[in-house]
């Protein structure tokens, strides 16, 4: 397996939802944040979780991971959004391959499809991946490799990985279903979700 570092930018206001924290939300008994902080370290990876160095959120989502195996970072300068998230993230991957980066709010991203996305970077540590949907369309989690650090690195504002990978020769991984897009942002989304699921039982 490459030397892949998985980050997960967990920094974010959560707006959407109203005064609630979409990450706290609780899926099988457990915070949504650390469904996704378990899979990701599930796969031998070494992963780093983004928190707001104040806020509401704060202290939540720090307990949200306790007893978990992962480096969590504070960052001060999370009101720059998404982008002091990927700053953090390369800074401290180094000289590692990649930095895989993993939405904490993608909730059927299970380790399995994290490894397959990491083995195709295997194939060529040099080149972008990223998962799929079966149909092509393109999602998450997204693995960066080291040449793009530099770039990554001097992002601004509220913004994830697609500027540096304008122009880039990506490889998609298809991953089941709607795994790879999936992502629940309001209280609505996860009203769909719950009960889509439910159907689904």
């Amino acid at each position: 397996m490459p030397d892949v570092v998985i980050l997960i930018p967990a920094a974010g206001k959560s707006s959407r939802m109203h005064g609630h924290d979409k990450l706290t939300v609780e899926i099988d008994g457990r915070p949504l944040l650390a469904r996704a902080a378990a899979a990701a370290r599930a796969t031998g990876a070494e992963v780093i979780v983004t928190l707001p160095a104040a806020g509401p959120h704060m202290a939540t989502r720090r307990a949200a991971l306790a007893g978990l195996d992962v480096r969590v970072v504070q960052i001060n300068d999370f009101q720059d959004g998404m982008s002091a998230s990927l700053r953090a993230g390369v800074a401290i991957a180094g000289s590692a391959e990649g930095l895989m980066v993993h939405l904490p709010d993608m909730p059927e991203l299970t380790t399995q499809d994290l490894r397959r996305v990491i083995s195709a970077f295997a194939s060529n540590p040099n080149r972008p991946v990223r998962g799929a949907e079966e149909t092509g369309r393109p999602g998450h989690p997204v693995i960066l490799p080291r040449r793009l650090f530099q770039e990554i690195s001097v992002l601004a504002g509220d913004c994830g990985a697609a500027r540096v990978l304008q122009g880039e020769n990506v490889l998609l991984v298809p991953l089941p279903g709607r795994h790879a897009t999936t992502d629940l942002d309001t209280e609505d989304d996860f009203k769909r979700w719950f009960s889509r699921r439910q159907d689904q039982a």
